[in-house]
């Protein structure tokens, strides 16, 4: 966005009133991620109130919120999900592909959790601090803008109840003031980081034919305490690669401990690489443990 005032808005979309995002100050402090949210989508609206303003005829704080601009595509983070530990900020692009017969202006997005698009329902915001967004016109309608959010655990995923399903906000603005918005353009999934440590598997070298144990430890992050704690009662693939290859395959499946832990055994018939392998779910990442070599005499 190239300016930045607190306006009143109206979605393309329809799913916010006008004034919705009117947090008052007092609620400010209780709804701290509502407030970065209002302020966003206000910038944003006047952004192009702005721009509408600019072309002949046309009065400020007007804007035309059903014309010709379109958002064709937004990707996120590659269509990955985005892993957050404890401390390492993490760096997401977000592309948004728009077209609207006079060219592409600008265009914006976010990233938002909570149940519906109000002041008392959002509980976690990411938002993007450039001013304005990196817009590759590669036709003389259609843009591909690129915004970049920073996602850092201490301050954005204050809560570990965070972790899941969150909602991608776009807006899109045209040469001739034209705006357009959706609030829930798409999903992406913002994941606890995962890890699997302590990986152990002895004894080491052990007779053909004959049993090893493997044991390690399954944590994953927590948000509300930023530390990393065992993740109990996740079920775990042990995996084994014979010498000379890289393809692992599964051995057996085990679940962890309630403290994390995980101990199982295992026969031994050749050389090859141990390890374990936790596979991602709806609010953790995957995980894969240190390889630990056993030869078979």
């Amino acid at each position: 966005m190239r300016i930045r005032t607190s306006l009143a808005i109206a979605t393309a979309a329809g799913a916010v009133a006008l004034g919705a995002f009117a947090v008052p100050a007092a609620q400010a402090d209780e709804a701290p991620a509502a407030a970065k949210v209002s302020s966003f989508v206000n910038g944003v609206k006047a952004d192009a109130d702005a721009k509408a303003a600019s072309r002949s005829g046309v009065k400020a704080g007007v804007t035309t919120v059903d014309g010709d601009v379109t958002i064709d595509k937004v990707t996120v983070n590659g269509n990955q999900d985005i892993v957050a530990g404890t401390s390492a900020k993490k760096t997401v692009n977000i592309y948004v592909t728009a077209t609207d017969p006079e060219g592409i202006y600008d265009a914006a997005a976010m990233l938002w959790h909570g149940t519906s698009f109000d002041e008392d329902h959002i509980d976690g915001a990411i938002i993007p601090e450039q001013q304005e967004a990196d817009c590759d016109n590669w036709s003389a309608t259609s843009a591909t803008c690129k915004i970049t959010l920073t996602v850092d655990p201490a301050s954005d995923l204050w809560d570990s109840a965070l972790a899941g399903k969150w909602n991608v906000y776009a807006a899109a603005i045209g040469n001739d003031g034209d705006f357009m918005e959706n609030d829930t353009y798409k999903n992406v999934w913002i994941k606890r980081a995962a890890q699997i440590t302590s990986m152990n598997a002895a004894p080491e070298p052990v007779k053909k034919g004959k049993t090893i144990t493997a044991t390690a430890n399954l944590s994953r992050a927590s948000w509300s305490y930023l530390k990393y704690y065992g993740y109990g009662s996740q079920s775990v693939q042990l995996q084994f690669a014979k010498s000379g290859s890289s393809t692992y395959t599964t051995v057996k499946t085990v679940k962890t401990s309630s403290t994390g832990a995980l101990k199982t055994t295992a026969t031994a018939n050749v050389s090859g690489t141990w390890r374990f392998y936790f596979p991602k779910n709806g609010t953790t990442s995957a995980a894969t443990s240190a390889g630990d070599y056993v030869a078979v005499n």
